[in-house]
């Protein structure tokens, strides 16, 4: 008889459903049949069971965060059973120990963490029976029968166990060793919070700090463009002038003078240039892809992209969620006529079906073995689902999974692109760009909501003269870089911080390695989220001060080096192949962990924070368990109470007892309001100037002040 250990209770029992089995307390037990002939039992974790134990139970001393005990370095690292989870690993061990049991089928989720999370049970459980692998990427009957008939020997995966391993105790050394020697450092300046600091973590708040101080310190600057409307026969467009393929001009004067000289003289086509490009359909998805894409359709955080499509996957309806390829094998591709085949029962995939391509099987674009390792890409099963079936969510998902799915199966699309150069008068040259759809190919699937940025141009010919109509001079700004979404985020931390606003991204991951893994970077953007190191308005990311404080001490560090971490995450891969010794990786953790503690030692001493509202970086309860009281920004302008952080916004301490309404919210117009801002106009009424408020598509800047009159706050204008 065999036992069988998924990671879930969920996916035990979508892996019992195949069978005729009966519900027990803690497993479920399979009736003998061809693939169990003597039956078997199915159980379950709930996730981790066990967990890395705390520094204390090593050494009592190190229960005391002290800097003389740093590093901590524990001779052999040990695990520890989460007492919540107790009664279900008593269940396991007591089947595992059953005579009767013969063999153990390890059947956690087929990638890293899974690996490490039954064999921790099967360790702790102390009982040494044979053990084999279920090995599959979807979660429908046929795979798993498929998978239970031809599983693979445990030894395949071992060392995807010893990289789970050695990323579990690395992450533990760098992080209780960074966390405290920080923590203990900042105490020492007058903030009391704990600043957790990590692998992955550190360096992925680094990327946002750094890109909000490349905002701060970025200066708005006018400038004008001179656009004019030709009439060149029948035909009417529009240009931008230019020299030296230069646009903006730097004063008014200028471009207006440009503009006056401009108006109704006589104009010709100088030059025109199409290019034809062609551009293959999208590779299918990876999770990063995945959840990068939803989040800039729906706004939905990379967590929650993943705890739906997990739902998706257990319903056996899409394939395995947490796969880092964007290709397929052979075999797959085989099912794919008989997954289109299903689709077009539904609307409005029957809209794209059938297809121009009926098989992809030899179209190594999307089809190809040596780019497939743990799991293929994010696909429909052969079970299809109606999506009108599904939750909103779900639907949304299983949407967007299905249309990239049919649109591989699409023409490539091919656009013209077309430069028109008109000249004014023989001595100002405009331009004008614009693009013609000669094949929509995959874009119908893809794109049909889709505003095209570019305009069609007219079909006039080199040489053709006609008037300027029409020419003004516009004014704009230059504007700073844009702060990411969570969806930039995922892709940033994909590419270890090489920022690309595409979801394919093919080039520049041939020469990297990513922070973290697809499993995890959802749950390193939760936890920064849960720690307080970042505030996510509207979807767009904003660092707070507390995650300011910690990389500005950090520095130029190897904690917060997006290349390094990428370089671990990269001999941690090794190490899941076989390639690298797990033994030599700690070691050098080992060194690091020495090394980041004594450059904060000696860094602590520069140190520098005037610039940031240090005064609110402090832990959220008292000594005796209950919340600590919120530090006041300043006086309240209404009633004289104090005025503190409520989360969104700013607000008086006095609304419970007497309704006093004033407040300043957090984000103004896109504009972040900082408390060094509030203070400003707590104190003296009205704020340095702000740059950057935004209204439509208009930015514009203003102070922020107190009306006396109107007991409000309200913009305040400089007078030209």
């Amino acid at each position: 008889m065999k036992v069988v250990i998924a990671e879930k209770p969920d996916q035990g029992a979508t892996l019992a459903k195949p069978f005729s089995h009966r519900k027990r307390q803690g497993y479920i037990e399979i009736h003998p049949n061809d693939v169990f002939p003597k039956g078997a039992y199915i159980t379950w974790a709930v996730g981790h069971l066990f967990q890395l134990q705390a520094p204390e139970k090593y050494e009592s001393k190190w229960k005391k965060w002290s800097l003389d005990d740093l590093p901590i370095i524990p001779l052999k690292f040990q695990y520890e059973l989460q007492r919540a989870k107790a009664k279900q690993f008593s269940v396991i061990k007591d089947l595992l120990k059953k005579n009767e049991v013969t063999e153990i089928i390890h059947a956690g989720d087929a990638g890293r963490e899974g690996e490490l999370i039954i064999r921790n049970i099967i360790s702790m459980s102390k009982v040494q029976k044979p053990m084999k692998r279920l090995w599959i990427s979807s979660l429908t009957e046929k795979a798993i029968i498929q998978g239970f008939e031809s599983l693979r020997e445990e030894t395949e995966m071992r060392s995807l166990y010893f990289e789970a391993y050695s990323r579990a105790c690395a992450d533990w050394l760098v992080g209780m060793n960074a966390s405290r020697v920080y923590s203990i450092l900042l105490k020492e300046q007058g903030m009391s919070d704990v600043f957790s600091a990590g692998r992955v973590q550190t360096p992925t708040l680094a990327l946002i700090v750094r890109r909000d101080e490349e905002i701060e310190r970025f200066k708005s600057e006018p400038f004008w463009e001179v656009k004019a409307t030709f009439q060149i026969g029948d035909h009417t467009y529009e240009g931008t002038w230019q020299k030296d393929g230069e646009s903006r001009i730097q004063s008014r004067e200028l471009a207006d003078k440009i503009a006056s000289f401009c108006q109704n003289k006589p104009a010709t086509v100088s030059n025109l240039n199409t290019e034809r490009k062609e551009f293959a359909p999208p590779l299918l998805f990876n999770l990063s892809a995945l959840q990068a894409t939803i989040n800039k359709m729906y706004k939905f955080s990379p967590k929650k992209t993943l705890d739906v499509l997990q739902k998706l996957y257990q319903k056996g309806i899409v394939s395995y969620p947490r796969s880092d390829s964007q290709y397929v094998t052979k075999g797959e591709a085989e099912s794919f006529p008989d997954i289109l085949n299903k689709l077009k029962e539904f609307s409005p995939y029957n809209h794209w079906i059938p297809t121009p391509h009926a098989s992809i099987m030899n179209n190594k674009r999307f089809v190809n073995e040596a780019k497939v390792s743990d799991h293929y890409a994010i696909i429909p099963t052969e079970q299809v689902t109606d999506p009108n079936s599904l939750s909103e969510d779900e639907r949304k998902i299983y949407d967007v999974i299905v249309k990239r799915f049919i649109a591989a199966h699409h023409d490539k699309a091919i656009i013209n692109y077309t430069t028109i150069s008109t000249v004014v008068d023989g001595r100002a040259e405009f331009v004008s760009k614009g693009k013609q759809i000669l094949q929509e190919g995959w874009r119908k699937v893809l794109m049909q909501n889709e505003k095209e940025e570019e305009p069609l141009l007219p079909p006039v010919e080199e040489q053709d003269k006609g008037v300027v109509k029409k020419v003004v001079s516009k004014e704009g700004k230059t504007q700073p870089p844009k702060r990411y979404t969570e969806g930039q985020l995922i892709t940033l931390m994909k590419t270890a911080g090489k920022y690309m606003d595409n979801d394919e991204l093919e080039k520049v991951l041939k020469q990297t390695e990513g922070l973290g893994t697809e499993a995890t970077r959802a749950g390193i953007i939760t936890m920064l989220k849960d720690r307080k190191y970042i505030d996510i308005q509207k979807n767009i990311v904003f660092p707070t001060d507390k995650a300011k404080v910690l990389i500005r001490a950090i520095g130029d560090n190897v904690l917060a080096s997006a290349e390094m971490t990428a370089k671990w995450e990269q001999r941690l891969q090794e190490i899941g192949k076989g390639r690298a010794s797990a033994p030599e990786f700690m070691e050098q953790v080992k060194k690091l962990s020495e090394r980041l503690v004594q450059n904060a030692l000696q860094e602590s001493t520069t140190w520098k924070f005037e610039d940031l509202d240090t005064d609110s970086i402090q832990r959220t309860k008292g000594r005796s368990g209950k919340r600590a009281p919120k530090t006041s920004i300043g006086n309240c302008l209404k009633c004289g109470g104090n005025v503190i952080d409520k989360g969104k916004f700013y607000g008086c301490s006095n609304y419970q007892r007497t309704k006093c309404s004033f407040t300043i919210s957090k984000t103004i117009l896109s504009k972040r309001i900082t408390q060094k801002i509030v203070k400003k106009v707590l104190t003296e009424g009205k704020s340095d100037r702000i740059d950057g408020f935004k209204k439509g598509e208009k930015e514009f800047s203003a102070y922020l002040s107190w009306d006396a009159n109107q007991k409000k706050i309200q913009f305040q204008f400089d007078i030209n």
